[in-house]
């Protein structure tokens, strides 16, 4: 079976690096730019009302200009910057995750294409193991818990 190079965490990494670059490049440039992004990663603070939020389909389409341009920076993993929407220019602050970003656009012109998944893949063994390691915290907290005997009083008033 071929493995997805596009979820494995060395493309991810680069595609994460690529979008970090570009963008940073585009700012220094004082170059205006469009974003098409997965809304479902993206945060507004405040929330943008329903009305609005019901408007946005899968992927929206962020055009970075003006005010929205001078208020957009580059956080750790995330692209932020401030804009108005609907009919109202409701303000929000915009926080997307850079892997979120499915594309860049100058102009129309696409300049880059984003394949990782926002979400890394989920490792069955990892998954596995971090179930196993919650019992364990379980099982020790417990422990930990009846070791103290007005602890087990209680417990026994509960049944």
């Amino acid at each position: 079976m071929s493995k997805n190079l596009f979820n494995t965490p060395e493309y991810r990494t680069l595609m994460q690096e690529h979008l970090t670059k570009t963008i940073s490049y585009l700012f220094e440039s004082n170059q205006e730019f469009a974003l098409a992004c997965e809304v479902k990663y993206i945060t507004f603070s405040p929330q943008l009302p329903d009305s609005i939020k019901d408007n946005f389909d899968h992927t929206v389409l962020f055009i970075l200009g003006g005010f929205t341009f001078e208020s957009a920076h580059i956080q750790e993993e995330y692209c932020v910057f401030e804009a108005g929407f609907g009919s109202e220019n409701f303000g929000s602050v915009v926080s997307v995750p850079l892997l979120a970003i499915r594309q860049i656009f100058v102009g129309d012109n696409p300049i880059v294409i984003n394949f990782a998944d926002p979400k890394p893949p989920e490792n069955k063994a990892a998954s596995l193991l971090n179930a196993s390691s919650q019992n364990a915290s379980k099982k020790t907290s417990m422990e930990a818990l009846l070791k103290n005997p007005d602890n087990k009083k209680l417990l026994k008033n509960k049944k």
